[in-house]
């Protein structure tokens, strides 16, 4: 079975990213597709294991296959979280929709740590580009603040939201290179430091419910081979 194909039959969940779904969107912003496919279970019986993800087949678009999905979502990645909080759902089948339930369980305080290293990863690189070019790349400068806005609600929350509400013309202005990078800069540390400070009064939990995923993911598993036994496809998923 080929990675196009997985994807083309066996995607249970799928939604548009980028500024689109954080509600930034410009007449030539592209369409980002994510999606979460479900290998047949058989597949995994074989030498030659299935792909984790797939990029593709339109472009823009990338794929993870469920279980790489969780194993990310449960380390808080922040890409993979805010898929499942993505308000622009293209398809979710039952057990797509059964992972949109189970949202809150991949959510906890690790959050800090992950989105804060990330975040901490890309500033490097826009403080890079003011050494050597003068000026940060602003659209990149302008989606690190909406992250680490994301950042500090989510734990001041328990609540993942992605769209910028009121806070798009603002941050349209830094991608329009129209706020200072100094500005920039100590609006990046005001954010910082409300992350650091609603980290230690979150009502998220210490860590995610990883026994709810993996029940949820073995679940998934024993009705994909049920699936091919029922149609006698066991032996050639």
């Amino acid at each position: 079975m080929s990675p196009e194909e997985l994807v083309r039959d066996h995607t249970i969940y799928s939604c548009v990213m980028g500024s689109r779904a954080f509600g930034l969107a410009t007449e030539d912003s592209d369409t980002d597709r994510r999606g979460v496919y479900l290998a047949p279970t058989p597949l995994f019986w074989r030498f030659d294991k299935p792909p984790a993800h797939v990029e593709g087949p339109a472009e823009e678009q990338f794929s993870w296959e469920l279980e790489r999905f969780c194993e990310l979502a449960l380390r808080n990645n922040p890409n993979v979280l805010e898929c499942l909080h993505s308000p622009l759902v293209e398809h979710a089948d039952a057990t797509g929709r059964e992972l949109l339930e189970l949202r809150g369980a991949f959510l906890s305080r690790r959050a800090h740590e992950t989105f804060v290293r990330y975040a901490g990863g890309q500033r490097r690189k826009l403080e890079a580009d003011v050494r050597q070019y003068g000026a940060p790349r602003w659209k990149h400068a302008m989606h690190l603040l909406r992250l680490l806005t994301s950042c500090r609600d989510l734990l001041r929350s328990g609540e993942l939201r992605i769209d910028v509400g009121e806070e798009r013309d603002r941050l349209l202005a830094v991608k329009r290179g129209e706020v200072s990078w100094a500005d920039v800069e100590s609006w990046m540390n005001r954010l910082q430091a409300e992350a650091d400070t609603a980290h230690t009064t979150s009502p998220l939990p210490a860590a995610p419910d990883r026994p709810r995923i993996e029940d949820f993911l073995t679940r998934a598993r024993r009705a994909s081979v049920q699936w091919h036994e029922n149609a006698g496809l066991a032996g050639r998923p």
